[in-house]
């Protein structure tokens, strides 16, 4: 892969766009399919805790993507999951650097790991912590959900646009109450019998993606490790939909844990917002 001076909108020419969806599709033809539903128990591990997987593929498949990166953008920051797992000062340089790659090989690990088909591989680019062009790719499905600055979100040739506002009793949304603080789940799940819907799918990149194509109406999270969110994010507010931190301050993919929501509009954003203000002061 080399960088080619074809100028489009956003941060990438058309050929390294192709050049990254290719490295992405490789990488899980190559790396996580082969092992779906075939990993031996000596393929899985665990991280900071036992529902906090980690297998052979999202090692093997991480590591061939942020070698190509590197390669294709040598004066790039490349972060993995897996590699910010080992080295969580990896991650200081985001905000200061001029062009950041954030990898998650395998977004919905435990889903993966247990035979679920619900996972997926998030790769974005931050300009000093802002999301400047994101994919979600599904490898079963082989396809991407991609974003870019000043583009509308886009599946293949199709536009992503997200739902129209509705009433909160009508809403269907995802919240990871298993990843907010002990104190704040209690208050968080009060407010649930106050809309249609809420679950998860414990995979970042398939709520996105659902969000984007106006199937869901937000994603509320309160774990801000940056490969979950920094393409889904900007899929979210390029497909017309709103994000912010729930104080309203901006998103970027250097804060520390907070509470981050998505929605399908600025409209629908202020309704969740208003009903989960309690999470602001729960401390």
């Amino acid at each position: 892969m080399s960088q080619l001076p074809i100028p489009v909108q956003g941060p990438f020419t058309r050929a390294q766009r192709t050049a990254i969806l290719n490295l992405v599709r490789r990488a899980a033809r190559a790396e996580i399919l082969p092992r779906f539903r075939k990993l031996d128990r000596t393929d899985i591990d665990t991280k900071s805790g036992p529902n906090d997987l980690v297998t052979a593929a999202d090692t093997a498949a991480e590591a061939m993507i942020a070698r190509g990166l590197q390669m294709a953008f040598p004066s790039a920051l490349v972060i993995g999951e897996e590699a910010a797992s080992k080295n969580a000062k990896i991650t200081d340089g985001i905000a200061e650097a001029e062009l950041c790659f954030l990898i998650d090989p395998v977004d919905g690990t435990w889903n993966f790991a247990n035979g679920l088909p619900v996972f997926g591989t998030m790769v974005a680019a931050c300009r000093f912590g802002r999301p400047v062009w994101g994919m979600i790719y599904d490898p079963l499905g082989d396809d991407a959900y991609v974003a870019a600055q000043e583009e509308p979100a886009m599946a293949g040739r199709r536009t992503l646009k997200t739902a129209p506002d509705k009433p909160l009793d009508h809403m269907i949304g995802y919240m990871h109450l298993g990843l907010m603080p002990q104190a704040d789940r209690a208050l968080a799940a009060a407010r649930l019998p106050r809309f249609a819907s809420v679950s998860n799918l414990r995979c970042s990149a398939h709520e996105y993606r659902l969000l984007a194509q106006g199937a869901v109406d937000f994603v509320l999270s309160g774990k801000m490790t940056p490969w979950d969110h920094a393409a889904g994010v900007l899929l979210c507010q390029q497909a017309g939909g709103y994000a912010a931190m729930l104080d309203g301050s901006d998103y970027t993919a250097s804060l520390p844990d907070a509470y981050l929501l998505s929605a399908s509009s600025k409209a629908v954003w202020d309704k969740v917002a208003d009903e989960m203000a309690g999470l602001l002061s729960a401390d």
